[in-house]
């Protein structure tokens, strides 16, 4: 007898992300971990309800309303994720002065602004046409895309000073602050590659042929599949650890009765 499931790797990797998201925030949730770290367990469920948007409204929705609520989540979720990035710096770095936060906080916006600046093609503002519907979507897609490139500068910034001073504070190794750091900086540095990749192809490659276009729509599909993948397996990451308590957790003992 043989089986056949027709699924394509897009539902597949859907499927993995949403259950996997569902578990992160049963444990989060569960384990009492959403109450030190509220922002990072928001965005979490925020990306769960933008993949039910996509997954539930495609197709049902007329496109303008569709593109409207799904690039409205987007710049949404780039604000949790730079507030995500806060939260973990607090919980990293609480102990530092309010000096040290600032010259530390300018100079990782300086350089990844500055990264941001010279990071793929920004288009020209005159031919935005933001008096148009489709001008202030162009812009709000843009805000996302800029914003989410911009946060994942940040997470590789974060992730560095939780590597090289963590243990002198709060975010030692295995603590969940630098789980957590870890994880962010995987994806981060993930999608940057696939953007960079993407964008390399974009600029070298002038395809000669409808095969070769259509060879390279698939390449840049499997880079996609390839980030999407390694999220999965960063929630994974996530729920094992956070699922464990840190190391030199205080564990209460129920009193024996005599």
């Amino acid at each position: 007898m043989h089986f056949h499931f027709d699924f394509s790797a897009r539902q597949i990797l859907w499927t993995l992300t949403f259950a996997s998201q569902l578990v992160l925030l049963v444990v989060l949730i569960g384990r009492d971990r959403a109450r030190r770290y509220p922002w990072f367990t928001a965005s979490i469920a925020l990306f769960a309800v933008g993949l039910m948007a996509d997954i539930l409204l495609s197709g049902r929705m007329a496109a303008v309303p569709f593109n409207e609520t799904l690039l409205t989540l987007a710049n949404l979720s780039v604000i949790v994720s730079l507030l995500v990035l806060i939260e973990v710096a607090w919980q990293a770095f609480a102990q530092v002065s309010r000096a040290q936060w600032i010259a530390n906080t300018l100079g990782l916006l300086i350089v990844a602004g500055g990264i941001l600046a010279v990071w793929g093609p920004w288009p020209v503002r005159s031919q935005m046409a933001l008096d148009t519907l489709l001008g202030k979507l162009k812009l709000m897609q843009l805000l996302a895309q800029k914003g989410n490139t911009l946060a994942d500068l940040l997470a590789v910034g974060v992730m560095v000073l939780v590597a090289l001073f963590g243990s002198r504070f709060k975010a030692g190794w295995r603590s969940h602050t630098q789980m957590i750091a870890i994880g962010l900086s995987t994806v981060a540095i993930s999608s940057l590659a696939v953007q960079g990749t993407i964008q390399h192809i974009v600029r070298t490659v002038h395809p000669q042929s409808q095969a070769e276009y259509e060879r390279i729509l698939d390449l840049i599909n499997k880079l996609g599949n390839a980030s999407k993948a390694v999220y999965i397996a960063v929630l994974v990451w996530w729920i094992i650890w956070l699922w464990c308590d840190e190391p030199g957790a205080e564990t209460t003992q129920p009193e024996e009765t005599p």
